[in-house]
């Protein structure tokens, strides 16, 4: 028995859910998500909760019923609240602006790096220092955060680079003399 999949998710005011065979398609204040879900699983919708079960006894049926769930949580959660990754820059002369459709980051190369932002995420800048990326799905919103903290790594000597907000950056002594 899944611990996570056996418990309904329950729907917000201000979300609807339409279940068409393995196609669920929710919708909410942030936009509409839609996912493809596994034959192994069957969804169905009771009053303001969603049911996941597994439609045999098979190992991978049991497997994905807690996935399941679990994505179709995050998916009434993204298009209610939304999601939100926060980054910090640290070193001298780092920094981040969003121009436009792009976010230009200053990360000590000879060049500036310009990242276009997707559709459906949005990328703010508080501080040059700070960059907090948003969006209704958890996935990209993650991803994209991913590939900015991927231009410039936190290092473990000086903390220099692009780091989540509460990532701890296990630091280093530097050569002894």
């Amino acid at each position: 028995m899944s611990r996570v999949g056996k418990n309904p998710v329950s729907i917000p005011q201000g979300v609807t859910c339409q279940i068409n065979g393995q196609e669920i398609t929710i919708k909410g204040k942030n936009g509409e998500l839609s996912a493809q879900t596994s034959k192994e699983v069957e969804v169905t919708q009771a009053d303001n909760s969603i049911l996941v079960r597994p439609r045999d006894d098979s190992k991978q049926a049991r497997m994905l019923w807690g996935t399941w769930k679990n994505r179709i949580r995050n998916m009434v959660q993204g298009v209610s609240e939304g999601f939100t990754v926060r980054l910090e820059i640290n070193g001298v002369g780092y920094r981040a602006a969003v121009e436009g459709n792009t976010l230009k980051l200053q990360l000590g190369y000879s060049h500036d790096v310009l990242y276009p932002i997707p559709q459906g995420i949005h990328i703010k800048c508080d501080k040059p220092t700070a960059i907090a990326v948003s969006g209704a799905d958890r996935q990209r919103v993650g991803q994209v955060a991913a590939e900015i903290r991927a231009y410039r790594k936190p290092e473990p000597y000086k903390g220099k680079g692009v780091k989540y907000e509460n990532e701890y950056i296990f630091r280093k002594e530097g050569k002894k003399k």
